[in-house]
Formats: C-alpha cells, structure tokens, sequence
C-alpha cells in the first residue's frame, strides 16, 4: 500500500515527525490522509491552541491528555446522527434488507462507526423490516473514545435531529437530558470493537452488508482503493458495500462489484 510521498525539506519534515510522533501516541497514522488538506487542518488547530509550531504542540498532546482528545476529535472524523441521509435508510428498509433478510440472517459491519449512531439505525431498520431474520451488526472505530461511547447506545438530542419520531420512540428511550437511549432490542443485536481499518484483518465473505459512509475522505487514492478492495472481499456474493454520497469505488468490476443504487455496490462474485 502507498503511504505517502518522500518528505520534503523545512515544515514538510516538521509534519511528518509530527504524524510519527502521534502515531506512537494515540496508533493513528496520519500519513495515510491526504497530506494538504490534513496538514492545513493540524497547522491551524494547532496554532489556535497557541503552539509555536508542530514539535511543540506534540509534547503539549504527550503532557495533556484532554488536549490530545481536542486534537482526536479535530482529525478524526465523528460527525455522525440516528437516520443520517434518510433516503438512503429508506432504500436499505424497502429494497435490500429484506432481499438479504430471506436467507434468514443479515450480518452486518458499521466500518468507521464513530459513536454509533449508524450501527444503531441499522439494527432499528433490520428489525422492523426483518423481524424473523437473526440480526448480527458489528461497529469498528479507531478511536477508543467512541466504541466506548458506542457501547453506552446513547444520543443527544442533536443526533436525533434528523430521526422520524415514530421510529425514534419505537426503538428508543427518552432520556433526562433531552437525548435518546437505545432500547434492549437493539443493543443485543450490536457489538462494538476498536478497529484500525489500514491495519485490522478482514474476514473473507464474513458479512451481507457493509457500510463505510464518510470515512474515506480525508484518505488518499490509493489507501481508498485498497481499503474498497478489501471492503469488497468481505462480502459474500450477493451482498452490498454502501458508501458516502461524495464517493465512489475506483474499480467496482475488479473487485467484483456493480453499481445497484446511487452509491451502492452488490458483490457479484468471489473475490
């Protein structure tokens, strides 16, 4: 897998002991991202934070742990909601749930799945739309805070905002502080794990259904592709890889895919 390009002299050099340094700290390997977007996006946060420059603010994330989850939640990417782009919910609840559902299982992935809102309204859809069908839904996330804020199954109000209220009441409590929490129905058809998805192995044909939706695009071209062919392995044929709305599989035939919906793939054979 490319990683990135030979550094360059100056500030270049600067960054990429800056990404080694925070790779040793927290396991995450900046350098798989796109390295003008997530450089500008670290030289600005850091300055806001008031360092002089990247060394400096690398010892201040070794010395502070608060800072450091500061910087995790500026470079990964968390930004989730329950029913987040609903269209794409109604065609999983109408189409291809309950195609997969016939074989009498869904066993699906949230790759990515930040605090798991998506893994959450997977299981609510797979639920109603399947009742009879076993449902096994599973939810990686690099970031340790999230799978542990995954496992509580609890939403603000906020991440509700785009929930039908139906839905939202049907398979969720209302709690004191205005949020919502997941319903027992739910939560024993999830499991959550961390997962670095450049590192973990994947299982081959292990899964219906995967969803990786917004993850990729901080990636470059290359990680991007490999992780899709990968993704893909993961699929039994007749299986679906959702992506993002602004992504796309570079190679879907070579990794055995086709196009099925807008920014939807189904596994057409053995990979």
């Amino acid at each position: 897998m490319t990683t990135h390009a030979a550094p360059e002299l100056g500030l270049r050099d600067e960054y990429v002991a800056f990404c080694d340094g925070v790779r040793r700290l927290c396991g995450i390997d900046l350098l798989q991202y796109k390295r003008n977007q997530m450089e500008r996006r670290i030289r600005t946060f850091a300055e806001r934070r008031g360092a002089a420059d990247l060394a400096s603010y690398l010892e201040l994330l070794r010395r502070d742990p608060a800072e450091a989850d500061a910087f995790l939640d500026r470079v990964t990417i968390n930004v989730s909601q329950l029913w987040r782009h609903p269209d794409q919910w109604e065609l999983l609840a109408r189409e291809i749930v309950p195609e997969l559902a016939a074989e009498g299982r869904v066993r699906a992935w949230s790759a990515g799945c930040s605090y798991g809102a998506e893994a959450y309204t997977l299981a609510a859809v797979c639920l109603e739309v399947a009742p009879q069908a076993r449902i096994e839904i599973e939810g990686t996330d690099i970031d340790r805070r999230m799978v542990a804020r995954a496992r509580e199954g609890r939403f603000s109000a906020e991440d509700a905002r785009s929930a039908p209220e139906a839905k939202l009441r049907r398979w969720f409590d209302p709690a004191p502080d205005g949020g919502w929490v997941a319903k027992e129905e739910l939560r024993r058809v999830v499991r959550f794990d961390v997962g670095d998805l450049l590192r973990m192995r994947f299982r081959r044909a292990a899964y219906d259904l995967v969803l990786c939706r917004n993850t990729v695009i901080y990636f470059t071209e290359e990680v991007t592709a490999e992780l899709h062919r990968r993704l893909a392995a993961c699929l039994r044929p007749g299986g679906y890889l959702v992506v993002g709305a602004t992504e796309r599989v570079r190679d879907p035939e070579g990794n055995g895919l086709e196009p099925a919906h807008p920014f939807i793939y189904r596994k057409t054979r053995w990979t």
